[in-house]
């Protein structure tokens, strides 16, 4: 029972906000691509596979970024309690684990066409540089946006066997969401953070950041409307209303020198994810 509560902290397993934002974009996707292609069925299995897809590989990320961020962890006082920062674990039972998750992640990766697959395996290259990232630029944020989301062109490919602009415009919105939201998670380690010499978005626009976000979701409304203008899918924007008031309330609500506001707004993205999901819906009917 032990090594199972160890695993469960590890992978985060316990906090499902992680996985659910890696899973959403390609839900968005999947569901924009079913205009193109109605085989109910196998949009409903590949949204499973890309649900679990997202749990394995969300869930090896975590733990290798723990790896990668152990000295750093054990400064910071929200993480010095992780399994690995806490000793409670060792890197290479860890590092055990990764290897265990990807390979479960690759056998579902097999499920799909070759685009897809390929595809699947660039992400790699971007999933293990990040922890890097806010070591070398302040902008972790911006390449978290370019993994997080990666699985918006996964997911077309796999049901639609190419890619068009559509996917690229839904991408690149997804860029600014990630971009947005998790500079409000990183407010909550600022202090920490600027002692031990670790960058983000969230430092660089502290005196702004309120702005700084706004612009962000801004141009993920933008873009997302913009796609919608594109497919022209006028007639139901005002279901886009749902998901834009969910980001104006983020801004407001969150305060950079109280955390758990901070926390309270990041979390909230689950909801906006959802919400932009049904918004794509309706581009079906």
């Amino acid at each position: 029972m032990k090594q199972i509560k160890i695993f469960i902290e590890l992978t985060r397993l316990n906090k499902p906000i992680g996985f659910m934002l890696l899973f959403w974009p390609c839900a968005w996707s999947l569901t924009l691509a079913y205009s193109y292609n109605r085989e109910i069925a196998l949009y409903f299995k590949y949204l499973i596979l890309f649900f679990l897809g997202s749990v394995l590989m969300r869930s090896a990320g975590c733990i290798f970024n723990d790896i990668i961020d152990k000295d750093l962890d054990k400064k910071v006082k929200r993480t010095h309690k992780r399994p690995i920062a806490s000793k409670k674990i060792s890197i290479s039972r860890a590092f055990l684990y990764v290897i265990i998750l990807c390979l479960t992640a690759l056998l579902i990766l097999l499920q799909f066409n070759f685009i897809t697959i390929m595809l699947g395996i660039s992400s790699m290259a971007l999933a293990f540089s990040y922890p890097f990232m806010k070591r070398i630029t302040y902008w972790p944020q911006f390449f978290l946006g370019l993994t997080f989301n990666w699985g918006i062109i996964m997911a077309w490919s796999s049901m639609t066997n190419n890619i068009s602009f559509e996917p690229i415009i839904l991408y690149l919105s997804a860029i600014f969401w990630t971009l947005g939201y998790d500079t409000i998670y990183g407010l909550q380690d600022i202090q920490d953070d600027e002692i031990i010499g670790v960058k983000s978005t969230s430092i660089k626009f502290k005196n702004n950041v309120k702005i700084f976000v706004g612009v962000c979701y801004s141009l993920c409304v933008f873009f997302i409307l913009l796609l919608g203008f594109l497919m022209e899918i006028d007639k139901y924007f005002l279901l886009s209303s749902f998901f834009i008031i969910s980001l104006i309330y983020q801004i407001k609500f969150f305060k950079i020198k109280e955390p758990k506001t901070c926390l309270h707004s990041f979390k909230m993205n689950n909801l906006t994810g959802f919400l932009i999901l049904i918004f794509i819906s309706s581009f079906n009917l």
